[in-house]
């Protein structure tokens, strides 16, 4: 048997001797974004009040260094040292006990802190959309929860039924339609909140339709989906009173499996792909027979079913019958095209990207003990998030535009950089002399010919026709 040999890795130098190298240096585009939104000085707004006059760092500043912290990868309070460590690039940074210090005051300040940012998220979303970064059209608003594991003892932190220990928030996402989104409100829950709480939700629909420019929420069409957690009779009420549409997940009980095997075969049609073809052994029916507004739904509530075969593999439950799969929904929206509504729901599976993306960006963990700051912490992370969609929006494009956390983070906010900085006059004039050929010394002197002539010569007279002669 022979064995190729291994070829040896090109040698190369590492030196540590450049002059104005930085790291990190995409990061700055958070930085200047935030404040061309204005974030800091709203964000002063709320967390300024209480913080002494003589303060070096305003407490504005520091919850937008913060985020940016957290867009950039970070996910403690220590890790604003990436920041800090650069004074070149991100100017004066907090230490950490006084970025401690900033939560802590808005922690205190309990629902009156969160609200104020909020507001001041809000403000920033609105100056982001007038931009540039509005969507058109139908506004499409996605809500789920998701677990955090808590691996300490924490105030809040409750079991869950996953039998793991933690945190279970829950939070509500812009589907921009582009693969991206905007998150729009979340809120903090222990572990053992349930995941169907109607009161929940409709606190958290509300925060998140607050967060829309005022123009958007009263001119344009809004829809919200969810998983069945969403499909109680408050919550679905509580929409139709803000004339909101919903589609949210429905259980198959006995009444519903009823309904699905009494349609015929011709009831069934084929579904749609993104792509607008057909979806392949997958079909949908609207189930007629269910009377949903004798069971208390609000009125003009559809129930449809999509039935699908499972792929290879796949264990069968009691419910599927016949090899098929069924998945049903109730909407309210009038359209007749059933295969099309069901398309929109199905691609509510795109909160799932949206909550990975948030735990990459400081929701994987809640870095405190008390339950007020990890509160503060949980709209930190929104924050963040709508700086990194702000600027995939506002100011990038390609793969860029719709690439999630760790491509951002390796393809351009831990780019390195050199800092380049405007020289004064007589600087880039000596530097031209050089350039042309001129010598240096305790004088400069002039450069030969022709570069010489070339920087002595007069500029160009205006092209001017005599009086009398036609140009």
């Amino acid at each position: 048997m022979r064995v190729q040999a291994t070829k040896p890795r090109v040698g190369f130098d590492v030196t540590a001797d450049g002059d104005g190298l930085v790291g990190h240096a995409g990061a700055a585009l958070l930085v200047g974004l935030a404040d061309r939104l204005g974030l800091p000085g709203e964000l002063d707004r709320w967390a300024g009040p209480g913080q002494p006059d003589r303060a070096r760092h305003r407490a504005g500043k520091v919850v937008a260094d913060l985020a940016v912290m957290l867009a950039d990868g970070g996910d403690c309070l220590s890790d604003l040292a990436a920041l800090r460590d650069q004074p070149g690039l991100f100017g004066p940074v907090a230490s950490t006990p006084t970025a401690w210090r900033v939560i802590e005051r808005l922690a205190q300040a309990g629902e009156q802190g969160l609200a104020g940012l909020r507001l001041a998220r809000a403000r920033a979303r609105t100056r982001a959309w007038r931009a540039g970064a509005w969507v058109d059209g139908l506004l499409v608003i996605d809500m789920d929860a998701t677990l955090i594991t808590a691996h300490s003892d924490k105030q809040g932190a409750a079991g869950n039924y996953k039998h793991t220990f933690g945190f279970h928030p829950l939070a509500a996402w812009l589907d921009r339609g582009d693969g991206t989104g905007e998150p729009l409100a979340g809120i903090l829950r222990p572990g053992n909140a349930a995941a169907n709480t109607a009161a929940d939700h409709k606190d958290v629909v509300d925060l998140a339709l607050a967060q829309l420019p005022t123009q958007a929420r009263q001119q344009q069409p809004i829809l919200v989906r969810a998983d069945s957690a969403g499909a109680t009779h408050q919550f679905l009420d509580h929409l139709r009173a803000l004339d909101v549409r919903f589609s949210v997940g429905f259980d198959l009980d006995s009444r519903v499996r009823t309904a699905i095997l009494a349609r015929p075969a011709d009831a069934w049609v084929a579904a749609s792909d993104a792509d607008g073809g057909d979806r392949d052994g997958a079909q949908v029916a609207e189930l007629a027979t269910l009377d949903l507004e004798a069971a208390g739904w609000p009125v003009g509530t559809r129930a449809i079913c999509r039935r699908e075969r499972p792929h290879p593999g796949a264990q069968l439950s009691f419910t599927d019958a016949d090899g098929w799969r069924f998945q049903v929904f109730i909407t309210d929206q009038p359209d007749p095209d059933i295969a099309q509504l069901e398309l929109h729901h199905r691609q509510h599976a795109r909160v799932e990207d949206r909550i990975r993306a948030a735990k990459a960006t400081g929701a994987r963990n809640l870095p405190f003990d008390r339950w007020r700051r990890n509160a503060v912490w949980l709209q930190l992370v929104l924050l963040a998030l709508d700086l990194v969609g702000w600027a995939q929006a506002l100011l990038l494009d390609g793969a860029l535009a719709v690439a999630e956390p760790k491509t951002l983070r390796y393809r351009l906010w831990h780019t390195t950089g050199r800092i380049s900085r405007p020289r004064p006059p007589a600087a880039v004039a000596a530097a031209a002399y050089l350039a042309l050929g001129g010598r240096p010394g305790p004088r400069l002197h002039p450069p030969g010919r022709p570069a010489a002539a070339m920087l002595n010569r007069a500029p160009p007279r205006p092209f001017t026709t005599r009086p009398g002669r036609s140009a």
